[in-house]
Formats: C-alpha cells, structure tokens, sequence
C-alpha cells in the first residue's frame, strides 16, 4: 500500500493536497463533502501515462504484493519484500516516450 501511495504522491501531489485539506476541514462531514475530490486523486491515479505505465510493466510485482496482502492480512509487514522488488521495478520502467513524466509540482 505504501508503494502505491509513494507513486501517487509524487505524481497526483496537487490532488492528494486537496482532498486532504478537505478532509482535515470536514471532521464530520468529509465523507459527503470531499467525494469529489476523492473521485480526482482515483482519476489521477487511474489516468495517469506514468503510473499507468508502471502499472503495466511491473504488474507481476504488483500481483504478488496484493496476493501477500491477501494471504497475511493480520501481518502485512511480512509482505515487505514484495513491496522491495514493486518499488525496484518502477525504479527501472522507461519512461521515455511517456507523456506527462514530469512529477507535479508542489
């Protein structure tokens, strides 16, 4: 889950930003009133040509990951290899070509 939210971060920053003062804003009433701002951190992420990109060249990693997550709910930490190898092949994915590489800015 970390993995995923580390890629997020760096590249649905400006979004993630948003939805998050929206929540701290809204202690109780969040969950109506931030939706829409939660559906763009999902569009982003969905979306996106660099984490699409990743999605799509490190799919096996990410698989095995959501498997040991699956299998080790009570102990997530044992999946921490999985997340090692994830985040090492999205360390390694060409982006060249891809459109949009650059993070956002803050």
């Amino acid at each position: 889950m970390q993995a995923a939210m580390d890629i997020t971060t760096k590249y649905c920053q400006k979004e993630l930003e948003e939805y998050g003062l929206c929540v701290a804003s809204n202690p109780t009433s969040w969950q109506q009133k931030c939706q829409d701002l939660k559906l763009k951190v999902a569009q982003c992420t969905s979306s996106h040509p660099v984490i699409r990109k990743i999605r799509t060249d490190c799919a096996n990693e990410f698989s095995a990951f959501e498997r040991c997550l699956r299998e080790n709910q009570s102990s997530a930490e044992t999946c921490q290899p999985h997340v090692t190898r994830f985040l090492a092949c999205a360390e390694t994915v060409d982006l060249s070509g891809v459109a949009n590489i650059a993070p956002q800015p803050t």
